[in-house]
C-alpha cells in the first residue's frame, strides 16, 4: 500500500467526505511544497536529517531495507522551529500535530521518492512528486 491508499491514510475518511480538507492529505501537500521549494530539494532536507545525528535512520529511508522511525522531537530537531510553524500553518494543525505527522509521513514519502535505493535526479523527484499529488487529487 502507498502513502495515498492505505485504510486511515491520506485520503478519504470523514473529512473528505464531508467536503473538509484531510489534515494528512494536507500535510503530504506541505511536505512535497517544502522539498519541491527547499534549497537542494530533497537531499537538502535529508541532509539537515543527518546533520542532526539522524544519519543512520536517512539511509534507512533511501535504501531498500526497513525505514527506522523517528519522533515528532527529531522533526523539529532536524527541521527547525520557524519550518515546523510554516508547514504546521500550511496544513492547519498545531506545530506538534505537524512534528507528529512528519514523523510518520517523512521516511515513507523519502521511500517513495528513491525506489531504487538511491537519490533521484531532479527529472524523477518532480515525476514523484507530481505523482503523488496527482493521487491526492485524484
Amino acid at each position: 500500500m502507498g502513502l495515498v491508499d492505505r485504510g486511515g491514510g491520506l485520503r478519504g475518511g470523514q473529512g473528505a467526505q464531508s467536503g473538509q480538507s484531510d489534515p494528512k492529505a494536507a500535510l503530504l501537500q506541505a511536505a512535497i511544497g517544502m522539498i519541491q521549494n527547499h534549497p537542494g530539494g530533497l537531499q537538502g532536507i535529508l541532509g539537515q536529517f543527518q546533520q542532526a545525528g539522524l544519519a543512520q535512520h536517512v539511509e534507512s529511508w533511501v535504501g531498500n531495507g526497513a525505514n527506522q522511525a523517528i519522533t515528532g522531537d527529531h522533526v523539529q530537531q532536524a527541521l527547525g522551529a520557524d519550518q515546523i510553524q510554516n508547514l504546521a500553518q500550511q496544513a492547519g494543525m498545531d506545530p506538534g500535530q505537524a512534528s507528529q505527522g512528519l514523523a510518520s509521513l517523512l521516511p515513507e514519502l523519502v521511500n517513495h521518492l528513491t525506489p531504487n535505493g538511491g537519490m533521484p535526479d531532479a527529472g524523477q523527484l518532480q515525476q514523484g512528486l507530481g505523482g503523488l499529488l496527482g493521487k491526492l487529487m485524484g
